[in-house]
């Protein structure tokens, strides 16, 4: 398959047909290039709050009501768009207020994956930032989820998620695991970078790296934003060596395109030159006895 990764601007959005357009535009361009599974960053959703004007933009917490109240009509708006040129999407995440998985009536962080047909999934964050937890009070909620499609098993690990082996793990039986990311400083693309990486070595598969890039100064949780987008495999057979299918330049607004061939997935975890994923377990063993040696 190939796959667009976004390295996305939030614009501060005079209309909801502005949104539109700027979608449809997306979409038409990653499709026009062949692609046939689209990810859009983390917090790509958050540009949606300046419908309400400068001062909800500006507002943690209104922000993000707003945010959550527009969730569904851009979910619906990638329907749309995803039958029109036959693709998955996976849309950019934002804040959503949830009742039924958060009766503490904190958001959560949640990002609409997409079916040509219309059928609609989606994925929550799990782990939460330091700025997340506090000011914002944005909340985790599992749990993680494997979606089977028609391009292969496609799980998503948000940002902050992508830096945990155990839930990278979790979706050992993917053959892509999507990471949409947004990261201030050029230290936090690559530690998520090379989350990504990490977790495309230890289950053998390839990882798709989205990033909201350049600033968005009307709202504090985006206000700079570095990153780039990216594919990324094992460094074994069939694959490049550096490990690197494909990688966006920094801060460019622009989709990164990467062919995922997943033949070469099955065929590295059945005869690659290192087996992460099948000698995982044994690791069992070890990681809870450690024995202390003093050498003076």
């Amino acid at each position: 398959m190939k796959i667009a990764t976004a390295g996305y601007p939030l614009d501060f959005l005079e209309s909801w047909a502005q949104y539109e357009d700027k979608q449809a535009a997306w979409v038409a361009e990653a499709a026009g290039e062949g692609a046939e599974l689209l990810v859009f960053p983390e917090y790509g959703a958050m540009e949606l709050a300046t419908l309400a004007g400068a001062a909800v933009a500006a507002d943690l917490e209104a922000a993000s009501k707003a945010v959550s109240e527009r969730m569904g009509a851009a979910t619906e708006l990638h329907q749309k768009l995803a039958a029109e040129h036959g693709v998955y999407i996976l849309g950019g995440s934002g804040p959503v207020f949830d009742g039924g998985v958060r009766p503490d009536d904190r958001p959560v962080n949640r990002a609409h994956f997409i079916s040509p047909n219309g059928a609609v999934g989606y994925q929550d964050k799990q782990i939460m930032t330091l700025y997340e937890r506090d000011p914002w009070d944005v909340v985790g909620c599992g749990p993680l989820k494997i979606f089977e499609t028609a391009l292969g098993k496609i799980g998503v690990l948000i940002c902050y998620d992508s830096e945990f082996p155990l839930l990278g793990r979790a979706l050992a039986d993917c053959d892509v695991i999507l990471v949409p990311s947004c990261t201030e400083a050029l230290a936090g693309y690559w530690r998520v970078r090379i989350g990504a990486m990490a977790r495309a070595l230890e289950q053998q598969c390839v990882t798709a790296m989205a990033s909201v890039v350049g600033p968005a100064g009307w709202c504090d949780a985006v206000d700079m934003n570095t990153g780039a987008g990216g594919v990324f495999g094992p460094p074994d057979k069939g694959f490049p060596a550096t490990g690197v299918i494909a990688e966006g330049v920094l801060n460019v607004p622009a989709w990164t395109y990467g062919e995922a061939d997943l033949s070469a997935v099955a065929e590295v975890r059945r005869a690659g030159g290192v087996r992460n994923r099948t000698h995982w377990a044994e690791q069992g063993a070890r990681d809870g006895e450690v024995t202390y040696i003093p050498l003076p």
